[in-house]
């Protein structure tokens, strides 16, 4: 029987909290008179894994002076197959059925109703399992609630469509899988202020990461890490975090241990190393793997470009070096309060083989505080390191660009320019009237498709030196591909999770300098045909 040994209670403990073995004794015990419902646990007691319940005694036996639970919300973040959908069934029995608290209402909420189902369908087995619950229970399965009839309170599900009730008196949230959330819309109504009128509620939410750095989950993490880190305080929030840093070696088993609390009890080590040797063998997996088995917050569940691929062509760039030479530009021009990027590819010459390429990118100078704090990027820093550049006031200046690439021409031979034509009149019009020429590049299957197999082929075989610019390799890391059923592809940049505008912009020179034939004055789509993929 595993039993949690030397426990001391969180560092999150306020000085004037207490901890209640009593309470905490009490809230451990009634859980492990429920029974697991699932494959061949089901039916065994539910005997709590040392994370769990270091979990429970945290979250019921830390208690403010006047006797009532410190924690309010808890946000548990951690891979899948750990457990999570037993104890979030376990805690949502016991804050309806074993919290001594009147016309408890609790909720169980998820993306969709079916999601929000899967933690009421493990309590409702539990219950059938437990008699002494059994007989004080009325189940209600085809409207997915629970009525605990000694107090008349209730467990009920809903769903991310359920936003619009208000009038909920919460004493209980479960919020499984806070990542697939659309919006925050169910959230901030289950959330806040709904729970006043109890005097502990809980908000429980518990997760596997995400991919979207924009929504409530996301949000929340960033919340959780800054009071793991020191960087807030909030003595009402109870954080915990399992997973790998992105800087760990996601293909090391003791990474794997350290992410997942419960490996060799729930998963077997066998069942992430055979997970691990696919995404080695895919790189469309890799993400996958990440945010599954080690709760990495990653850019988008299937991964385009294989980032160790790309990091392998930070080949110094000397701009001195390549002064003179022959270029070809893309411009991707952004609204005016976002990124616009303006990318040089310089063809290979005599014994190099290289595309290399020089970056710039622009955004207003008046927003970068806020852009920084919103989006969690450190503009602020790339500018600093002279990687991104401003231009004054609160929107792009397009003169300011316009004069800038005039003098790159001075430097290097900029032989063409293309552009996306959406929203690039004017500016088109003047670069055409400082005497560059300017080519229009369709954003379609039909264009982007060659240059962007072409990118990846050159990537693969270290034809690329790009100096490592930061910039341009978080856009690398944010995109989004999109396939017909022809097997054509070309960026996606409402599906990217992120900014891909260099990306585009390399991609549409690239083509520019293949199409215009590299040294020998031949195109390499002439020479083999368009590359498939």
């Amino acid at each position: 029987m595993r039993k949690l040994e030397n426990y001391k209670p969180t560092q999150f403990m306020a000085e004037d909290s207490k901890y209640s073995k009593a309470a905490a004794d009490y809230a451990v015990d009634f859980i492990e008179c429920l029974c697991h419902t699932k494959g061949t646990w089901a039916g065994k007691p539910f005997e709590l894994i040392d994370w769990q319940e270091r979990i429970i005694r945290d979250l019921f036996g830390v208690l403010k002076p006047n006797g009532y639970r410190q924690f309010n919300i808890a946000y548990i973040e951690i891979p899948k197959k750990m457990g999570k959908s037993e104890l979030a069934a376990a805690i949502a029995l016991l804050l309806c059925c074993g919290d001594g608290e009147e016309r408890a209402e609790v909720y169980g909420c998820a993306a969709d109703r079916q999601q929000a189902g899967i933690v009421f369908d493990v309590a409702a087995d539990m219950i059938r399992m437990c008699p002494a619950l059994a007989k004080r229970v009325k189940l209600l399965a085809s409207t997915k609630r629970i009525v605990y009839l000694p107090t008349n309170s209730f467990y009920q599900v809903l769903s991310a469509e359920a936003y619009s009730k208000h009038g909920f008196n919460v004493h209980g949230v479960v919020f499984d899988e806070l990542h697939s959330q659309p919006n925050r819309k169910l959230f901030d109504v289950m959330t806040k202020g709904s729970g006043d009128a109890r005097m502990q509620p809980l908000y429980f939410l518990i997760t596997t990461a995400g991919t979207d750095t924009h929504s409530i989950c996301y949000e929340t993490h960033q919340k959780a890490l800054d009071i793991i880190e020191g960087r807030k305080i909030d003595q009402t929030f109870y954080p915990v975090i399992y997973g790998a840093k992105e800087d760990e070696d996601w293909t090391n088993p003791k990474v794997w241990a350290k992410a997942n609390p419960s490996l060799g009890i729930t998963v077997g080590i066998d069942k992430v190393k055979a997970a691990c040797d696919s995404a080695r063998q895919n790189p469309a997996e890799e993400n996958s793997f990440r945010q599954l088995r080690l709760n990495q917050w990653v850019k988008q569940a299937i991964r385009w470009m294989p980032m160790e691929k790309w990091d392998a062509c930070a080949f110094t760039v000397n701009e001195d070096d390549l002064e003179g030479r022959i270029c070809y530009g893309g411009l991707d021009l952004s609204s005016t309060t976002d990124i616009t990027a303006f990318v040089l590819v310089f063809p290979p010459i005599d014994d190099d083989d290289k595309f290399h390429v020089l970056p710039y990118f622009w955004i207003p100078e008046d927003n970068i505080d806020l852009r920084v704090r919103r989006d969690h990027v450190p503009y602020d820093l790339w500018e600093r390191q002279g990687k991104l550049m401003t231009t004054e006031g609160n929107v792009v200046h397009y003169g300011y660009i316009e004069k800038f690439i005039e003098r790159l021409n001075e430097r290097y031979n900029i032989r063409e320019i293309a552009f996306d034509r959406w929203g690039a009149v004017q500016m088109v019009q003047n670069l055409e009237g400082m005497g560059f020429t300017v080519v229009p590049f369709g954003q379609g299957f039909k264009d982007m498709n060659p240059p962007t197999k072409e990118l990846m082929k050159l990537t693969l075989e270290q034809r690329i030196a790009h100096g490592g610019q930061p910039v341009l390799r978080w856009m690398m890391d944010n995109i989004f591909i999109k396939t017909d059923p022809a097997g054509n592809i070309k960026p996606d940049k409402e599906k990217s999770t992120e900014k891909i505008d260099g990306v585009v912009a390399t991609i549409m020179a690239l083509d520019r300098a293949i199409r215009c034939g590299l040294d020998s004055g031949e195109s390499v789509y002439d020479g083999r045909g368009i590359l498939l993929i």
